[in-house]
């Protein structure tokens, strides 16, 4: 079954986040994920939000969590986090 990361982030350091997602890009190919949305236009309907929101499609959860885990991700991980707020979950598909 279709996973999907859904991400919601807020850049508090461009310049770190720029190295972050030099290396998550191809991370996520490596592990054969397609950006369906990655930072467009938002139109908040309800709620709150964060101003950048990413969606990811994955082939299941096992792909999503060893993308997540894996040291190229981990990599990235080490710019993006200290320089973003974010929130960041997979949820299967229908």
């Amino acid at each position: 079954m279709a996973v999907y990361t859904m991400a919601h982030i807020d850049v508090q350091d461009a310049e770190n986040y720029a190295k972050y997602a030099e290396l998550a890009g191809p991370a996520v190919a490596k592990y054969g994920g397609e950006f369906l949305a990655r930072g467009g236009e938002t139109a908040v309907m309800e709620g709150a939000s964060r101003s950048r929101n990413v969606i990811i499609k994955w082939r299941d959860m096992e792909t999503a969590k060893t993308f997540y885990n894996s040291p190229e991700y981990q990599e990235a991980l080490s710019y993006g986090l200290p320089a973003a707020k974010r929130d960041y979950l997979f949820v299967e598909g229908v």
